[in-house]
């Protein structure tokens, strides 16, 4: 057969993957085919409406740079993220919930002594971090890498700030041999993400609002264990009931309790309030994949 209607298209595309190797590719391509065709056939799309799509998409990857990753943000406000992490990564035994990467996680972070500032010259409320990561079990683990990053205390990324090459309000800390950690960086606020690009001008058409909760974000790793990808977000912040890439979970809100101007925990003298909050990460081990 050499020409299809809107019905036999599907399979015909469908059945070009009977000599695909790999079963796994097959199973994706097809599902992915079979659902956009009945997507297209539902709402009977128009060609200018697919065109519309097609730019959509082509001005996404002329976003992208090295600093920059649009398609994670697409991801992550379609819910399409969130969705791939909750199915990969259910909450079991206690462990810790994981949640978006988001857009703004830059590798090669400094690994830096227990108790540092990681927001050294960073506009925000300082805020002292502490607790410690354990196995599921309880068990203290030692070693364990902290990967931590967030925006300053107006909400914007290091990587966001023209002119700005150096990474700000990052770092990695390592667990002591009681699996404690501890660190100074700030309070973080609610922001927008980025809207000056085509994930902008589709948040508003749908009519939304951009904004995330404050939160910090922390990749929790140890030897044997599964690493988790999450957040702490602060209790009481603004959007925790509307985030816009839909990634709060309640076990990680946390409370940040605020003091008056005096000693912080590490013996330094703040002239303005502080905050302290303490957070427990628990791990899976690796066999429990």
């Amino acid at each position: 057969m050499r020409e299809f209607d809107e019905q036999s298209i599907t399979q015909a595309v469908t059945a070009t993957l009977a000599e695909c190797d790999d079963p796994r590719f097959t199973r994706i391509m097809t599902s992915l085919v079979s659902h956009l065709h009945d997507f297209v056939r539902e709402v009977r799309l128009t060609e200018s409406e697919w065109f519309t799509a097609i730019q959509f998409l082509t001005d996404v990857g002329r976003t992208c740079t090295d600093r920059r990753q649009e398609f994670i943000l697409l991801s992550d406000t379609l819910g399409v993220s969130i969705l791939v992490i909750t199915l990969n990564h259910p909450a079991q035994d206690g462990s810790a919930e994981s949640t978006v990467q988001g857009p703004f996680y830059w590798e090669g972070a400094p690994e830096l002594p227990r108790g540092s500032n990681l927001a050294e010259g960073v506009k925000g409320e300082p805020a002292f971090y502490s607790g410690r990561v354990l196995g599921t079990d309880g068990t203290p683990l030692a070693g364990a890498l902290l990967d931590i990053w967030s925006g300053d205390g107006e909400g914007n990324y290091d990587m966001q700030i023209p002119g700005e090459a150096r990474m700000k309000a990052r770092g990695r800390i390592r667990t002591d041999e009681g699996g404690r950690y501890w660190f100074r960086s700030i309070r973080p606020t609610f922001y927008p993400v980025p809207t000056d690009g085509p994930v902008g001008r589709m948040l508003r058409k749908m009519g939304r609002h951009p904004y995330r909760p404050g939160h910090i974000h922390m990749i929790v790793s140890a030897p044997g264990h599964l690493p988790v990808t999450t957040h702490l977000f602060v209790a009481g912040s603004k959007y925790l009931d509307s985030d816009a890439v839909f990634g709060m979970k309640e076990s990680l809100v946390a409370q940040f309790e605020r003091h008056p101007p005096g000693t912080g925990p590490d013996g330094a003298r703040l002239e303005t309030p502080f905050y302290t909050v303490s957070y427990d990460f628990r791990l899976k081990p690796a066999a429990a994949s």
